[in-house]
């Protein structure tokens, strides 16, 4: 009844770290149910299974295959976005540093690593000391617009039709068959209401064609 009440114990710390991760750190910047769900099951399942390694007597074999499992595990329907396989990352080896910490009882060095954790989370995800730029690509239609000399009214052509605070732009492809070319705007998306960012954010592809 000890080593279950402990391990009870254990899962509502590790649970409660990963969800203050989860809920209030990564929630309120990209609401997606999928990744929501992908890190506190991956978070959870992985904990039992270092709670299993931990308390049953288990060949090292058995436990590098177990893990060998998760390592090859890859999401085959759509790329995962860098910022999200980090949180990835993040909620798969808190359980392996909280298992480890809880079981020999370093309860000083579990308390300093997760909230060191979560603090430079918190600090990253609210751009504090930095100024981060949003990226959207653009196929435009107005060949003529790419010259330098009508930069100006490029940029001012662009902006009206977004209606984004562009603070510059760059000229990608160009494709004179077609009288089109790629352009990637940059603007500060702090300037914009957090859902319109969200809504924006959706499809990093952008047509402007007046047909």
């Amino acid at each position: 009844m000890n080593s279950f009440t402990n391990l009870l114990v254990s899962f509502a710390i590790n649970l409660a770290i990963v969800f203050l991760i989860v809920r209030f750190i990564y929630y309120p910047q990209q609401r997606d149910k999928n990744y929501v769900f992908t890190f506190i099951a991956f978070n959870t399942i992985i904990f039992f299974v270092m709670g299993l390694l931990n308390n049953t007597e288990i060949s090292i074999g058995v436990g590098f295959g177990l893990f060998a499992i998760f390592s090859i595990l890859r999401y085959r329907t759509e790329t995962m976005p860098i910022r999200e396989m980090t949180y990835l990352f993040i909620v798969i080896a808190l359980p392996v540093l909280n298992a480890v910490l809880l079981d020999g009882q370093y309860y000083a060095e579990l308390a300093v690593s997760n909230l060191a954790i979560i603090g430079v989370l918190f600090v990253l995800e609210r751009g504090w000391g930095f100024k981060y730029e949003t990226r959207k690509t653009i196929n435009y239609e107005r060949i003529d617009m790419i010259r330098p000399e009508n930069w100006p009214f490029l940029l001012e052509d662009l902006q009206q039709r977004t209606g984004l605070p562009i603070q510059r732009i760059e000229i990608g492809k160009l494709n004179f068959l077609r009288d089109s070319a790629v352009i990637h705007i940059y603007y500060d998306a702090s300037q914009l209401d957090s859902e319109l960012v969200r809504f924006i954010d959706r499809d990093d592809d952008v047509y402007a064609d007046d047909k």
